[in-house]
């Protein structure tokens, strides 16, 4: 069975989102500056590719959206009424990959953080999952 993918204006808006950048990364990077932690953007090396890591320290941060990563539970996890059936295996796709990424991070000793978009307010308290495991300052 073919799914259909979205129309081209779909598409079109689709891609003026922002994929880097984006104000939750952003809050984060000040966060992480402002404990004095030190981390590399967007590892290729790591699986998934963590938002920030520090390889040495062995920890990662995922920053997720919201509708891209589908939060559980979250009201920015909307499904589009279009093309249903391709947005939810999308979804579906999107979500089989990140907990992956996050199951092979642990599986090679890495401390791992997802940070929601939606979770800004609270993003010094995920913050410190990473500190209660063990000296991550420098």
């Amino acid at each position: 069975m073919k799914i259909n993918r979205p129309d081209a204006e779909t598409s079109a808006r689709m891609a003026r989102i922002r994929q880097k950048g984006t104000k939750i990364e952003v809050a984060v990077a000040l966060a992480l500056r402002d404990l004095g932690l030190h981390y590399r953007k967007n590892v290729r090396k790591l699986p998934g590719s963590p938002d920030f890591a520090n390889k040495s320290k062995r920890w990662a941060i995922f920053v997720h959206g919201c509708f891209w990563h589908h939060h559980t539970g979250c009201h920015r996890a909307t499904v589009p009424k279009s093309n249903r059936r391709f947005w939810l295996n999308k979804f579906r796709d999107n979500m089989r990959r990140d907990a992956r990424s996050v199951r092979l991070l642990r599986r090679e000793g890495y401390r791992v953080v997802v940070i929601w978009e939606c979770q800004e307010p609270r993003i010094r308290d995920k913050l410190a999952k990473i500190l209660e495991s063990g000296s991550v300052n420098s």
